[in-house]
């Protein structure tokens, strides 16, 4: 059975972010899969990787729990508005925490690259942001999609992983984001 978990990145817990998480799970739950989703902001969880990757600070249970839902998704959606360029604090901690080594890749001696550890998963950003993409392609060169994409999903092989960037949020009009809620169901509905 196809399980999709969407991750809210947002910590605002009444952001357009979370209403569009919810509209993605509509979608998804139009088509049958097992859908499920995790709002940062509801996690208690300390965000600092204390020791790095030289000592493993205790998950705490939410984590936990999250980390088992990642391993049962055959597809993963992050929602989370584009802020200086890239993605909110509490998103990158949640990362940092738990797409950690021996759980997302694993080092290999004598080789530069780790091993994947989320193979045969995909998946779909969901970003808002205030910049048009032209501005943020060029004078930016997408610092936040890369980082997600390539550097964090990428390594860990999860692939293939899709973009879909909401642009003029702040000054959007009632119509703009009812369009945009159903571009996302309908993504959900998809499940891509």
């Amino acid at each position: 059975m196809r399980r999709v978990l969407v991750i809210n990145g947002h910590p605002d817990r009444e952001s357009f972010c979370h209403s569009l998480a919810e509209k993605y799970k509509a979608g998804a739950d139009q088509s049958g899969p097992d859908c499920t989703i995790v709002n940062l902001a509801d996690l208690e969880f300390s965000p600092i990787l204390q020791h790095g990757y030289r000592k493993r600070t205790e998950l705490e249970p939410d984590l936990k729990k999250v980390w088992e839902l990642i391993k049962e998704a055959n597809h993963l959606v992050f929602v989370y508005p584009n802020w200086w360029g890239t993605y909110p604090a509490l998103l990158k901690g949640f990362i940092d925490r738990l797409f950690l080594p021996g759980l997302a890749f694993e080092f290999q001696a004598n080789r530069p690259l780790p091993r994947r550890l989320l193979r045969g998963r995909s998946a779909r950003l969901i970003v808002t942001s205030d910049n048009p993409n032209w501005y943020y392609a060029l004078r930016h060169r997408r610092p936040g999609h890369n980082s997600m994409k390539r550097s964090i999903l990428g390594i860990c092989g999860v692939k293939p992983v899709r973009i879909t960037t909401l642009v003029g949020v702040t000054k959007s009009t009632d119509a703009q984001r009812k369009a945009w809620h159903e571009q996302v169901e309908e993504l959900g509905k998809r499940l891509v």
